[in-house]
């Protein structure tokens, strides 16, 4: 099978990441969400939620036999060794998971939606990296207006992804989220009209 001509698209919390794929995906692209893929690998009867388990207890599933997230994410937040045992674990089924959503998808090419696209390597399954990008302060205010959240633990979550110089500094093309929706939309359908051409140029 010819590989699929792929977009990463990422930027930090609240950056606008899911309006800039869902500006894609009216456009008809197939966009593939790497958090999507997380999710699958480890539902109920997949090898790796047995594995989970096995490792951790059965504690660290709910009642209904579904994997508990927020405890897991408070066990590997507090042990960078067994965050590292599950990376090991996970990041390989993940990566399967992608290629396939992307080889069977319709469309003229591929989005992989991924906020930990650079972080994780899955920067290696695309062709260009697209970063959704805003100032600082602005990210702190969206991303705790949207979620409710104090914005010093947005601040603590920000501190844990890449700086915005160094996502910045990884990127082939950037989308500027600092004005209104409509800016956003004009500048996706802009890069849309660039990629149509490269993935042609690829065939």
């Amino acid at each position: 099978m010819e590989a699929v001509f792929t977009v990463g698209l990422t930027g930090g919390i609240g950056s606008g990441k899911s309006a800039a794929a869902g500006c894609f995906r009216a456009l008809g692209v197939n966009v593939v969400d790497a958090d999507w893929a997380a999710r699958v690998v480890v539902q109920p009867g997949q090898p790796a939620l047995e594995k989970i388990a096995g490792h951790f207890g059965a504690g660290i599933l709910l009642d209904s036999g579904e994997l508990d997230r927020a405890k897991l994410r408070q066990r590997i937040f507090e042990d960078s060794d067994e965050r590292r045992w599950l990376e090991n674990l996970l990041h390989p089924l993940i990566r399967e998971e992608i290629l396939r959503a992307l080889q069977n998808g319709t469309g003229p090419y591929g989005i992989l939606e991924s906020p930990l696209l650079i972080e994780s390597g899955q920067y290696k399954l695309v062709n260009r990296i697209c970063v959704v990008d805003l100032p600082e302060e602005l990210q702190v205010q969206r991303a705790s207006e949207r979620d409710r959240n104090d914005p010093a633990q947005i601040r603590k979550i920000m501190a844990a992804q890449l700086s915005r110089n160094e996502r910045l500094a990884k990127a082939d093309d950037v989308l500027d989220n600092s004005g209104p929706p409509e800016r956003l939309k004009t500048q996706v359908e802009s890069l849309h009209r660039k990629y149509l051409q490269m993935a042609q140029a690829q065939r």
